[in-house]
């Protein structure tokens, strides 16, 4: 632990504290290296109870002892500091994944092997299945069979850097009847994979 000098200490100029310092770590890093990083905080209290114990040194030991809550305190307050932030960025990653699936477009991000990794509730509702049986699979198997070769093809294309694309597929999705709808496909700046958007035709 490195702590920092700490003005206005009582009893204890910079230079005394940086001895002592000094002193402190030599004695707990021979420690330390002998009997691993678990003995660090008994030898820290050896420290201590070794300075306080004499008369000479017990100004020391207080101002060690002072300086080790101080940095404590700090510690605290930045580990309070984090989890506020956590709470906040899970606070907004729940607001946006909602979001996410309340959009009236069907939304897949697809990999280069063209699996679908994720994809929102409305895309899973285009395709008439919960979301879980959706992930992990080809998303040519859920189109109609001309649109497969169309779509594993824009899906090539998008990897060699082609532009975005704007066209028409089938959607057939499990027990219901086909339906047309209108795809764009692009690239997911998030990860690099591809990004597939439909929207129903026959809603237009």
């Amino acid at each position: 632990m490195s702590l920092s000098t700490s003005p206005g200490i009582p009893g204890m100029d910079a230079q005394s504290l940086h001895a002592l310092r000094r002193r402190a770590t030599t004695r707990l890093g021979g420690a330390t290296a002998e009997n691993g990083p678990a003995v660090g905080f008994v030898d820290a209290l050896g420290v201590l109870h070794a300075l306080a114990s004499s008369p000479d040194t017990a100004p020391d030991a207080l101002a060690l002892l002072h300086e080790l809550q101080v940095h404590q305190v700090e510690l605290e307050l930045q580990s309070q500091e984090l989890l506020l932030s956590r709470g906040e960025l899970e606070l907004a990653l729940r607001r946006q994944a909602a979001r996410h699936d309340a959009l009236p477009v069907g939304c897949f991000v697809i990999d280069a092997g063209g699996v679908v990794v994720e994809l929102n509730e409305t895309a899973a509702g285009l395709l008439g299945l919960p979301r879980g049986r959706v992930q992990g699979q080809r998303i040519a198997a859920f189109f109609a069979g001309p649109d497969r070769q169309s779509l594993d093809t824009a899906l090539a294309e998008l990897q060699a850097a082609a532009p975005l694309r704007s066209f028409r597929l089938t959607v057939a999705p499990q027990g219901q009847a086909a339906q047309p709808v209108l795809a764009r496909l692009g690239t997911d700046t998030a990860t690099g994979d591809a990004l597939l958007c439909l929207v129903s035709a026959e809603s237009r």
